[in-house]
């Protein structure tokens, strides 16, 4: 009896310390449950309160960011209009000496001497001139295709104006287009074209007229293709004067 009392005191005891045992291991892992969700909720904080500090010290570097850009951009357009303004300046500048230059040429020109060159016609109606291309020293000055001035008129001005004193050339370069009836009509579907040039010379305060004559030459029995031709009446005269001082024809 005493025995089975005994063991009986003993499994009660064991099943006490069993108890005991596992209230005590609840009870910490109750704890480090509670430290960890502790840490967890302190280390959220932390990151939230680092990002929050990080968003406050972001914005005012961002601020700063665009004053400087906005800083830059007015130096640039302030120095960009400073640019223009010196270029406007600069093509004043080349135009006013441009303007004096072309001035200077135009008095020196017009004190020295001039010119006057005038297209002829003595071609016969076989000839219908069509274009007439006329240079002065390598410069075009008259440069005419299928106008009626050039069929119309016995005689036109290609030139009249100021030059420089001395020696120059005419270039000329004439076209002309056959014309005919009847039995001739077979003259339209021809073009006929001369080439020359001339070298006359102004002295200083005179005055040039340069007569450029077509006409035809050989006669009747020349062919059609080698009579137009043109030949150069010169006359000078006093810078201002009225009548010609002298006739040179070539």
């Amino acid at each position: 009896m005493r025995r089975w009392m005994a063991l009986g005191a003993m499994v009660a005891w064991l099943l006490a310390v069993s108890a005991s045992g596992v209230a005590a291991q609840a009870a910490t892992s109750s704890g480090d449950s509670t430290q960890t969700a502790a840490a967890s909720s302190d280390a959220a904080g932390g990151d939230a309160a680092a990002t929050a500090d990080a968003t406050a010290t972001a914005a005012p570097a961002g601020d700063g960011g665009s004053e400087v850009d906005a800083g830059t951009y007015s130096v640039r357009l302030r120095d960009l209009e400073q640019r223009v303004n010196e270029l406007k300046e600069q093509i004043f500048r080349s135009k006013a000496r441009l303007s004096l230059l072309a001035e200077t040429v135009l008095q020196g020109a017009v004190g020295g001497a001039q010119a006057l060159i005038v297209h002829e016609n003595q071609m016969s109606a076989s000839y219908k001139l069509v274009k007439a291309v006329y240079a002065l020293d390598g410069a075009p000055i008259f440069n005419k295709s299928d106008d009626a001035t050039l069929s119309e008129k016995s005689e036109f001005d290609v030139y009249n104006g100021s030059i420089v004193p001395g020696e120059h050339t005419l270039t000329v370069n004439l076209e002309y287009q056959g014309y005919g009836h009847g039995v001739f009509t077979y003259l339209k579907g021809y073009r006929f074209k001369v080439k020359s040039s001339h070298t006359f010379t102004v002295p200083e305060g005179r005055s040039g007229t340069i007569r450029v004559v077509g006409y035809e030459k050989g006669g009747p029995t020349a062919p059609l293709e080698e009579r137009p031709a043109v030949r150069y009446v010169e006359r000078l005269a006093e810078l201002g004067g009225a009548e010609p001082a002298d006739k040179k024809e070539k």
